[in-house]
């Protein structure tokens, strides 16, 4: 049985940039995914936000055009908020190949990446497959999704409370579309959340996200309702993609980590409350953990984990966390009406679509000041 410093289960980007970061500080890490191929079972738009591209090292191919215009929309459609920005806000990114830059970057930093193997539990240090030999692994990073099976083995938090999320992705026309952002507040489509539109230059991203008990009609149903008429919406010029999955928004979880192992991504339940954005947490989480992971293993002191504090984190999200309850409270087309009429003119419209403060600055160094952090 081969033995790896550190197991990382799940190749999304959380997983994929602990690893890199693991690896480069000459930990032996091995990555595992059951998907067969990084394209496939996609379940983000890719929309980054500027802070991210500010501080993350996206390559600019794998970007779309950048986008400064937020329009947000009332159910009736009419008068929506306009709000533009001097700079570019959001660019939506290929995640198929995003995360194919993601992998390589793992690899050429040492770590392996094994598609096609679906973890099956954990216990003692020995690590279960399906479609490959067990392994004993001293560290096990569950990047494995917000209903993750990692969690559960490690004795860590689960998330529970969750979004439900889908949307069409297809090509369009070159030149028939300006950049722009429409989100529409409409709780007969979109409970709890939005229906949204953009695209990267080359397609269209359409989709709805909201509270599963409350889409009485079911989600594919409300989405195809919503793309037959939704804001910017063009025709499609090619075949449609269908994507989706679960967006926990219950706040970072307060139990992140134990000696056997530690959370990143949606399984640690980063991800802004408000917005219901993963990829900038992702990013940032994963920084600190890799900062902990090789803290504690190189020490094998127990307070370094201690550093990876989901409680401190939750400490700064109490007033996303209160606008998400306000937020899942919008459940009737007169009150999302007047919901955005209270935002015309309000700084408070522009702070929500345009902040930099969606999630908390994560200092790696907080892990341990005797650990040397690569540059990014």
């Amino acid at each position: 049985m081969q033995t790896v410093d550190v197991l990382v289960v799940g190749a999304g980007l959380a997983g994929l940039r602990t690893a890199r970061l693991l690896a480069r500080r000459e930990l032996n890490v091995l990555v595992v995914d059951r998907r067969r191929s990084l394209s496939a079972g996609i379940r983000t738009t890719g929309i980054f936000v500027r802070r991210t591209l500010d501080d993350f090292d996206v390559p600019d191919h794998l970007l779309g055009p950048g986008v400064r215009d937020v329009l947000l929309y009332p159910p009736s459609r009419r008068a929506p908020i306009r709000l533009t920005s001097d700079r570019d806000e959001y660019r939506v990114a290929d995640m198929a190949a995003v995360y194919e830059h993601a992998r390589r970057a793992a690899e050429s930093a040492g770590a392996r990446v094994l598609l096609g193997v679906r973890y099956v539990g954990a216990s003692m240090g020995s690590v279960r497959f399906a479609g490959a030999e067990p392994v004993t692994a001293r560290f096990v990073v569950g990047a494995d999704g917000a209903r993750s099976r990692v969690a559960r083995d490690l004795g860590l938090d689960v998330n529970r409370r969750f979004l439900v999320g889908a949307e069409i992705v297809h090509p369009i026309a070159s030149g028939t579309t300006t950049p722009a952002f429409h989100c529409v507040l409409d709780p007969r489509v979109a409970p709890g959340y939005l229906g949204w539109v953009i695209d990267d230059g080359r397609h269209a991203h359409v989709g709805v996200a909201g509270y599963p008990n409350a889409m009485r009609t079911g989600i594919r149903n409300l989405l195809d309702a919503f793309a037959a008429d939704a804001p910017g919406h063009v025709a499609p010029a090619g075949p449609v993609e269908r994507r989706g999955g679960p967006i926990p928004v219950g706040g970072v979880l307060r139990r992140l980590a134990c000696p056997a192992g530690l959370l990143v991504g949606d399984a640690a339940g980063a991800v802004s409350p408000l917005t219901a954005g993963g990829l900038d947490p992702c990013l940032r989480m994963s920084e600190l953990a890799a900062a902990v992971t090789a803290g504690y293993l190189r020490t094998g002191d127990q307070r370094v984990l201690s550093r990876y504090d989901g409680g401190a984190l939750r400490a700064r999200f109490r007033g996303r966390l209160l606008l998400r309850r306000v937020f899942a409270g919008i459940r009737s087309p007169a009150v999302a009406e007047a919901a955005v009429t209270a935002l015309r003119g309000r700084a408070l419209a522009a702070r929500i679509l345009f902040g930099d403060g969606s999630f908390p600055e994560v200092d790696p160094r907080l892990a341990d000041p005797a650990i040397d952090h690569p540059r990014r």
